[in-house]
């Protein structure tokens, strides 16, 4: 009789208000506790939302930071990318193949990391100090495309210090690093080289190594803006699940 009462009760009270009404007490007074712990859930999408669009800002505040670090790096180096590659070859014959100004992970200092191909197919990772232009260290790596890079750079008359020097009048560069397969494995071998510039953000560049043409490369701004266009499907994925 009393559980009538109760469902009565909240049935009035859901068609006075206009609105739905949780049933709060399905078992009148025999068992309040489930009536306390029910809980209505709302707002699972938009939660979701929220969620993926955090994850979203996280990595673009990640990402900004790596930017800020290596423009702080690119402008505190006194040993450009071109010293860098002689200082590499002085200390390891042979061909280099890429430099980049590495950050210091794991402990260890800010230094340029140049790959050297030798003439007996070793490879060596050669460390130089962004100040000094000495060599840090140096140690032998095992790659798989020896035969590729060969290859690619058979008939050019650019190298990696002439690539970075093409390209330095577009700001300081960071990197520079072979593309023996060019762009979605078109075949067309390139030096990829990164520059910054005082208040502008990364930009890539690619040179001809055989021209030394100097040309903007923008495949990675469309990767970035696949990237947050799929984010941005996900976000909506979620949402539409949840209705």
């Amino acid at each position: 009789m009393k559980r009538n009462i109760v469902i009565a009760a909240v049935t009035a009270a859901a068609l006075i208000g206009g609105g739905t009404a949780t049933a709060l007490a399905t078992s009148g007074e025999d068992d309040p506790g489930k009536a306390s712990g029910q809980a209505d859930v709302r707002g699972s999408s938009s939660d979701d939302g929220d969620d993926t669009a955090d994850d979203r800002d996280d990595r673009d505040d990640d990402a900004h930071a790596d930017d800020r670090d290596d423009a702080a790096r690119a402008a505190s180096a006194k040993v450009t990318a071109a010293d860098a590659l002689a200082a590499a070859l002085k200390k390891t014959p042979g061909t280099a193949v890429s430099a980049d100004l590495d950050g210091g992970d794991d402990g260890e200092r800010a230094a340029w990391e140049v790959d050297v191909l030798s003439g007996d197919g070793t490879w060596h990772s050669v460390r130089i100090d962004p100040a000094s232009g000495k060599v840090l260290g140096s140690r032998t790596d095992d790659e798989d495309d020896t035969d590729e890079v060969r290859a690619a750079l058979k008939g050019t008359s650019v190298d990696a210090a002439e690539a970075v020097r093409a390209a330095s009048g577009h700001g300081t560069v960071t990197s520079v690093e072979l593309d023996e397969d060019g762009h979605h494995g078109d075949g067309k071998t390139a030096w990829e080289v990164e520059t910054r510039a005082s208040g502008k953000a990364e930009q890539d560049w690619r040179v001809d190594p055989r021209t030394g043409e100097v040309t903007a490369d923008r495949s990675h701004d469309s990767h970035s803006d696949d990237s947050r266009s799929d984010d941005s499907d996900d976000a909506d994925d979620s949402g539409s699940d949840d209705d």
